[in-house]
């Protein structure tokens, strides 16, 4: 069996793929808010930024969104990103379709679930 050289690693260049009932509306979300570039490839669509960061939306039938906080269905993962100004990025996010999310746990963030449900927080820098 070879072994990796200490440092270094043994994969390369992580996605993170998000399960949801429409890949294309996902995903233009997510562009919309982080302004990348997408690309559609049938119930697939990735959306990608400059540097290279890639988020994959998967259409996924019989989509039961997150019931969070409760564990009814499990948030199964959440996005976190960085914003200036949680007013303002929380205004902007919910005229993209996003909602806030009825329990906050915190002063520093906000939780908010995207048009398909899934939680994402607001993040200060």
């Amino acid at each position: 069996m070879a072994r990796t050289l200490p440092g270094m690693a043994i994969a390369r260049f992580p996605s993170i793929v998000i399960d949801c009932p429409d890949a294309a509306a996902s995903a233009a979300f997510y562009a919309t808010m982080l302004d990348w570039k997408t690309e559609v490839k049938a119930d697939w669509v990735d959306i990608r930024a400059d540097y290279g960061q890639c988020i994959s939306f998967q259409q996924v039938g019989d989509y039961s969104a997150p019931t969070w906080p409760s564990q009814e269905v499990p948030q199964q993962m959440h996005l976190d990103v960085v914003v200036d100004d949680l007013d303002t990025a929380e205004a902007e996010v919910i005229a993209l379709g996003a909602t806030k999310a009825e329990y906050q746990p915190g002063t520093t963030f906000r939780v908010m679930l995207d048009p398909a449900g899934h939680p994402f927080c607001l993040c200060l820098s």
